[in-house]
């Protein structure tokens, strides 16, 4: 796997996650700054589902291949399916929702890097 990209997508998918409790905290509904940013880690995530599916096929290593195309595929879905939710729900915790939706990208991303690595 591309390490530098996994990294970059803990990060700013952490980043949006502050953001997100702020908002909740100051009892505010999302907006379209970290819509922004979230549209930022969904391309970071598309990049990735290409790169991996690539990585996959080119490599002779022991890795199962169902579950790692799934983790993949899984963290694409994530944000938006958070994002809807958020946007739906008018109170604070339509962020709180969002903000949960964006610690679950590092939890696949570390995941991921797990089943790459073993």
């Amino acid at each position: 796997m591309f390490d530098p990209l996994t990294w970059a997508l803990v990060a700013l998918s952490l980043a949006a996650m502050v953001f997100a409790v702020v908002l909740a905290a100051l009892d505010r509904r999302i907006n379209w700054w970290l819509l922004g940013l979230l549209g930022v880690v969904e391309v970071a995530l598309l990049a990735q589902l290409v790169v991996g599916i690539v990585q996959l096929v080119g490599t002779d290593r022991d890795v199962s291949g169902p579950f790692f195309v799934g983790y993949l595929i899984g963290a694409l879905l994530v944000l938006p399916v958070g994002a809807l939710w958020a946007l739906a729900e008018s109170s604070r915790w339509g962020a709180g929702a969002l903000a949960v939706a964006c610690l679950v990208i590092p939890v696949l991303e570390l995941r991921l890097h797990d089943i790459w690595v073993a």
